[in-house]
């Protein structure tokens, strides 16, 4: 099987790559670019652990071939925090809320509640019910949800 020039700006950061046609995004980001925030769990699309944003919209990168999104802009949880360490406001309040326990899923679930915010800028308006709802497809097995929705919903309270 021939490979396939590619070009992936993830993080603001470009790079060209050369994959096979059947590589998953999951795995040129984990294995290629050794971004590894970015967790390989289901393989199926059922637990949202995989979860990056692409040209703005959160996908899963274990069901996403790496050459469907050539030329696109992907964000990794890396891709947050600032160059001088500052936390994503999502980030920091999954901390100031408890919201990671053993932090399988938190990467996934903190991109989400990015996406939710990037939609529905400051979450105006946001309610428990749209947060449950918009993370459906993210399984957490420690949390109980509790804490990942109170954190949510501290950032639409401080219009982050």
């Amino acid at each position: 099987m021939n490979k396939k020039n590619i070009t992936l700006v993830i993080n603001e950061k470009k790079h060209e790559l050369s994959v096979f046609p059947n590589e998953l995004l999951l795995n040129v980001i984990r294995e290629e670019l050794e971004l590894t925030g970015t967790k390989y769990a289901c393989g199926i699309g059922e637990c949202g652990a995989c979860t990056v944003i692409v040209n703005g919209a959160p996908i899963l990168a274990c069901l996403t071939l790496a050459v469907a999104v050539d030329g696109s802009e992907i964000t990794t949880i890396e891709g947050l925090t600032k160059a001088d360490g500052t936390l994503h406001p999502m980030q920091q309040a999954f901390l100031d809320h408890s919201a990671v326990q053993c932090g399988f899923c938190t990467p996934g679930m903190i991109l989400m509640g990015k996406a939710l915010g990037d939609e529905n800028p400051g979450l105006k308006g946001i309610t428990e019910a749209d947060i449950n709802n918009y993370f459906k497809g993210n399984l957490c097995r420690c949390t109980g949800y509790t804490s990942i929705v109170r954190a949510v919903m501290s950032c639409a309270h401080e219009g982050k």
